[in-house]
């Protein structure tokens, strides 16, 4: 049984108001589906036999965001509401969109369209109608994604559709029905018109659930993963030294993944992506410069993919530097030089993926490795010891004066000299030994 006091009030007042006017309105999809789960929903969609028009003069800010296909979103108290009117879809030719669609009167129709059976739920607040005629319910309750209707037909209309599939299996830990999911495969070359940004988006939803590696494997056996990352599935097999690894290749970065937290989704992308290089780097059972030619693979994968510039910098950095190995030896300049070499604001991600890696291999995670390391540079952060070229006492303007040069790369070439030396010994970071030692470099 649905309870009412799940919804917000200006959701129930926008169907209030949609009836009053003497037309039908249900909350429908991925808010009734996570409320009947008993998750919190974080986005409602609604469906109504009011033409877009004629929702639009029922409220005062309406933007039309998918007016061709009957979408309207209703903003109310700045929260944003989507309303569609009940529609049937013509044939569908870019393997994402309709070319057209029907609008209907009729709630059945415009269910019998969605995806999956899970999402073909329909709720009425006002007289607490529920509409399921595909079983939506039923497939919750023995946690499977099911297609509504005949599967190959559905992932046919749309490419995005099989991803979504893996996806919503990684997101509430669910099977896909086994007819869904011998379809997927049937279906490839449509899935191969997908934008890559779509991808991109359904990626980054599988990486904020509890786990990835779920709907990451699914798109494994249903071939979804050759046509976006085929890169991984070259680290099927490839067995890697015992006892240190219990999986091969392609499993351990799947591990690796799932066990970064959620809350850090693209760190989880480069624990996915950390090992990829693997494969094209084993000699026996040593596995070299893995690190450096992974950072290289990531970046190569992340632009086809769409990233950001600023997200392939991060994960590329954060996979470069995974394998550092720190002793209890490590002197403080040690500890100095590593947080130069790897960036300050990198560090707990790095070290955190470093964890997540070790914990995928089935071992205890020693206490003083790595977090003997991170509460060492909480000690050289407390001691502000200089870290960067922007710490030291001088600065390009000192070294132009003192050795009377002009701008130019030697005044770069003199402020590194000297944070080399300030990392060994921090007590020269003052502006009278800084300047008798770029007189000594002359």
């Amino acid at each position: 049984m649905i309870n009412n006091k799940s919804f917000p009030r200006d959701l129930i007042n926008i169907v209030r108001t949609i009836k009053k006017s003497g037309f039908k309105c249900y909350i429908v999809g991925g808010g009734i589906r996570d409320l009947m789960l008993k998750l919190k929903p974080k986005v409602w969609d609604l469906t109504t036999d009011a033409a877009p028009n004629q929702v639009s003069r029922l409220f005062k800010k309406v933007i039309p965001t998918g007016i061709k296909y009957g979408t309207v979103t209703v903003i109310v108290n700045k929260m944003p509401y989507e309303i569609t009117t009940f529609r049937s879809d013509e044939r569908y030719v870019d393997g994402r969109h309709p070319s057209s669609v029907t609008f209907s009167k009729d709630i059945n129709k415009d269910l019998s369209r969605r995806d999956f059976t899970i999402n073909a739920i329909a709720y009425d607040p006002i007289t607490k109608e529920l509409v399921d005629i595909f079983g939506g319910k039923k497939d919750l309750k023995a946690k499977l994604i099911r297609a509504v209707g005949n599967p190959v037909e559905r992932f046919m209309e749309d490419g995005l559709r099989p991803i979504r599939a893996c996806r919503f299996a990684a997101k509430l830990n669910f099977k896909i029905e086994k007819k869904t999911l011998d379809a997927i495969p049937k279906c490839l070359k449509v899935a191969k018109k997908v934008s890559p940004e779509r991808v991109h988006d359904e990626l980054m939803r599988m990486l904020a659930s509890d786990r990835p590696s779920i709907g990451i494997d699914l798109m494994r056996k249903s071939g979804l993963l050759s046509i976006y990352i085929p890169e991984l599935l070259k680290g099927v097999g490839v067995k890697q030294p015992k006892p240190f690894h219990k999986d091969d290749v392609y499993w351990h970065d799947l591990y690796t993944c799932d066990a970064v937290t959620k809350e850090k989704p693209i760190l989880r992308l480069a624990a996915l992506f950390h090992d990829i290089a693997k494969p094209q780097c084993k000699v026996g059972y040593t596995f070299y410069d893995h690190e450096t030619k992974g950072a290289d693979m990531a970046q190569k994968i992340m632009r086809r993919l769409k990233f950001s510039n600023a997200h392939i910098e991060y994960i590329a950095n954060v996979i470069r530097h995974h394998m550092f190995n720190y002793s209890r030896e490590w002197s403080d300049s040690a500890i100095r030089r590593f947080i130069k070499r790897v960036g300050l604001n990198y560090t707990d991600d790095i070290f955190d993926l470093r964890i997540a890696d070790i914990k995928a291999m089935g071992r205890r995670v020693e206490p003083g490795h790595p977090r003997g390391l991170r509460n060492r540079i909480k000690k050289v952060i407390r001691e502000q010891d200089a870290l960067h070229i922007r710490d030291l006492a001088v600065n390009g303007n000192d070294v132009m004066k003192t050795l009377n040069i002009k701008p130019g790369p030697e005044v770069g070439e003199v402020l590194n000299k000297l944070l080399d030396k300030v990392l060994d010994k921090p007590e020269l970071n003052t502006k009278l030994k800084l300047i008798d030692l770029i007189q000594k470099l002359k």
